[in-house]
């Protein structure tokens, strides 16, 4: 029997209307399915059918070879610690400083290179600034792996990126290297906090000293910046354009299927590679069980209503398997956003994706068919249409989120430090667009996105003319999306940016 794209998404991930809803995703829906039936139009009926049936519920594979799990992505999960405790320690600078702590230049370069460019052989015992309730199972980052960002971060991983991001950034004017970018960031913060701690810190529009040493005078939140575009240029970046990518044989889904992929190792290359990917999107191993709340960190049933749960009952949380990261949180947030307007489910198209393909691989016991490798890339297709949809949601949440910011000007709750952090989640994740070979967005519709968003927000200081102008801008951004990825006209919001996502 065919494998019809709507016999797939009910049947990979059976989860409950009290939990997760049943529905695909209305806002891109036939983007996500049509992937699926041009992979899956060919594949052998019998095998195709009883792979999706017998898929597990939960992100759990037994070891091809010995025993126990042949599930591995720990490295992905540092790389998720190690962008989280950044942020934190970002934000924690302003009261570091204020009270007394001295900080001269090059201190704070150095202290976001510790998580950028971690060594195990120094940084092996400091704290997981993370914190749970009841505590993770590990405390210290060593605990982890010895993994960093730098050499996983768009430009540095020398092989598999189909651009050299070194030279091909686009978005930001004058920058044209990602790396370059990214540091721009951490000396601009140096500087302010050198300024700070010397007494002289920058402005607000309204006169008044800054508050925070992560928010500039031009309203760059530096800490939202850097933890939006690493969330882009190592995790969607690696995850699309390195572990699900099929351009190069050896890597990705052309990675070996017939022995360990090292001595000891219980997982093939491939097997590794599709996991390696799920880790960079950042599901819990059950996430399917979570509803989005939870997911979230609103609401929900005790000991799941922080986006993480002790799955196994041993009282610790294992950030390797029982929590959720970055990419995987944000899917439910939209689908959470979209609820009451027009229904998604990217967070569960993304999920029964993964599950499906890493299902298909445990099922072939030597190197995938003709037949087998169109059905993943098919999986593949779903996960990160999915995946995207989701970035690109967020985009439009955060551009209903300006507009609102905008129209406060010259009222009492106008407040620029929200304005200035809307701006740059925004910008953050709109610049990861690219690393997407396959995306909906093409190169010329990216260029346009960025020149409307611009390289800062316009701020209430400015001309009457300019405001009304990026306003309209920031609308015609939200329409080039919504037409690039098929957005269901009520989740987009009305002209201030009410109503919608």
């Amino acid at each position: 029997m065919q494998m019809t794209p709507t016999n797939w998404a009910t049947q990979a991930s059976p989860r409950h209307e009290t939990t997760r809803r049943m529905t695909a995703t209305a806002a891109g829906s036939a983007l996500l399915l049509l992937a699926l039936a041009v992979h899956l139009g060919g594949c052998g009926a019998d095998e195709t059918e009883a792979t999706a049936k017998a898929a597990p519920t939960t992100y759990t594979f037994a070891g091809r070879f010995g025993t126990g799990s042949g599930v591995s992505y720990t490295g992905q999960v540092h790389r998720q610690v190690l962008m989280k405790d950044l942020s934190a320690w970002i934000g924690g600078l302003t009261a570091e400083i204020d009270g007394g702590k001295a900080m001269k230049a090059g201190d704070v370069e150095a202290g976001c290179d510790f998580y950028y460019a971690y060594d195990a052989a120094v940084g092996a015992d400091v704290a997981i600034r993370l914190t749970t309730v009841p505590g993770a199972l590990q405390t210290k980052l060593g605990d982890l792996s010895s993994k960093n960002l730098k050499a996983k971060f768009a430009g540095n991983d020398p092989i598999g990126q189909h651009k050299d991001w070194t030279k091909a950034l686009a978005g930001w004017a004058g920058q044209s290297s990602a790396e370059g970018l990214l540091r721009s960031w951490f000396v601009a913060l140096d500087a302010a906090a050198v300024a700070r701690g010397a007494g002289t810190p920058g402005k607000a529009p309204d006169g008044t000293d800054l508050k925070v040493v992560h928010v500039s005078a031009a309203g760059h939140n530096y800490q939202e910046l850097i933890a939006k575009f690493l969330g882009m240029a190592v995790s969607f970046s690696q995850g699309v354009d390195d572990y699900l990518d099929d351009d190069l044989a050896g890597k990705g889904l052309g990675s070996d299927h017939t022995k360990p992929e090292a001595d000891g190792a219980a997982y093939t290359a491939l097997a590794h590679a599709w996991d390696e990917a799920f880790g960079y999107f950042g599901a819990a191993r059950d996430y399917g069980d979570y509803t989005d709340d939870e997911i979230a960190g609103k609401a929900g049933r005790d000991g799941w209503k922080n986006g993480y749960h002790d799955q196994n009952g041993d009282g610790k949380i294992d950030l390797r398997s029982e929590m959720n990261f970055g990419h995987a949180t944000n899917a439910a947030k939209r689908d959470r956003g979209a609820k009451a307007l027009a229904a998604t489910d990217f967070s569960k198209a993304a999920f029964d994706a993964f599950l499906a393909g890493r299902h298909l691989i445990a099922s072939a016991s030597t190197t995938l068919t003709a037949a087998q490798l169109g059905e993943l890339r098919g999986y593949r297709d779903a996960a990160v249409q999915a995946w995207e949809l989701a970035i690109a949601a967020t985009l439009v949440h955060y551009m209903n989120e300006l507009l609102q910011d905008m129209k406060k000007f010259g009222a009492a709750e106008y407040d620029f430090y929200a304005h200035a952090g809307h701006w740059s989640e925004l910008k953050g994740f709109a610049l990861g667009l690219q690393f997407n070979r396959r995306s909906p967005l093409k190169a010329a519709d990216f260029a346009t996105l960025h020149t409307l968003i611009g390289d800062a927000p316009v701020l209430a200081n400015r001309a009457a003319a300019d405001i009304t102008a990026y306003q309209k801008a920031v609308r015609d951004a939200r329409a080039l999306l919504a037409v690039a990825y098929d957005f269901d006209a009520k989740l987009l919001g009305d002209d201030d940016g009410a109503g919608g996502w």
